[in-house]
């Protein structure tokens, strides 16, 4: 697995989560939807992921998009 796989799966599964937290706890959960969709906006134009950073300082291998 690298590290465009974990990002996307990652992301995917913060909407997932916040849109669950959203049903059953407090509609403030949707802001932690924006906040991702927001993210991974940015890092289409500008090619920078704090998350992808952080696993490439963990050693895990590059793929296309973050490198």
């Amino acid at each position: 697995m690298n590290i465009d796989r974990i990002v996307v799966g990652f992301a995917g599964c913060m909407v997932l989560i916040s849109l669950i937290l959203y049903v059953f706890h407090s509609h403030y959960w949707l802001w932690l939807t924006a906040f991702v969709g927001a993210n991974l906006l940015q890092s289409a134009f500008t090619g920078f992921c704090p998350l992808a950073k952080l696993l490439k300082l963990l050693g895990i291998k590059p793929g296309n998009a973050y490198t």
